[in-house]
């Protein structure tokens, strides 16, 4: 494993990793986490009783939407035009498990943007229900996966 940063430059400062030279590939990257409410909480969002609306729908528009933002969120991830981001949900005993998954034909991956639309989902569920649930917890957000295909 390599000591250096590739956003660090000799003489330590921030810098973009240039792409310019690496060709162009299909790209794919997914990412998962959770987020932990009480089975009350799980109850009023199956129902669709939580006062701020369908709350997985506004989770799912809102990682989506934040997947597309990116780089005006992270100072030195590159822009890089998103052609698919799909987040699904999976209703379990005490949480909600987010998937997102994110494809573009880009010089670099999509990493960052499949991590930042759980994240932003998961905060999305968390604003939706701090009402009525002040114990949800936000944990394990991860990268599943990554890969590139040449074109």
């Amino acid at each position: 494993m390599s000591n250096t940063f590739s956003h660090i430059d000799a003489q330590g400062n921030c810098t973009m990793v240039d792409v310019t030279a690496k060709p162009v590939s299909f790209r794919k990257a997914a990412a998962e986490g959770c987020i932990y409410l009480s089975a009350d909480t799980i109850t009023l969002i199956n129902q669709r009783k939580i006062v701020k609306g369908n709350v997985l729908e506004a989770a799912r528009l809102a990682g989506i939407c934040a997947a597309k933002q990116t780089p005006q969120l992270i100072p030195l991830c590159h822009s890089i035009q998103l052609t698919h981001v799909k987040l699904d949900f999976t209703i379990g005993q005490g949480r909600i498990h987010i998937q997102a998954g994110v494809k573009c034909t880009e010089r670099t991956g999509a990493e960052m943007e499949a991590l930042t639309a759980v994240a932003i989902a998961a905060l999305t569920i968390y604003d939706m229900c701090k009402a009525v649930d002040k114990k949800m917890r936000i944990s394990d957000i991860r990268l599943v996966s990554k890969s590139k295909e040449h074109i």
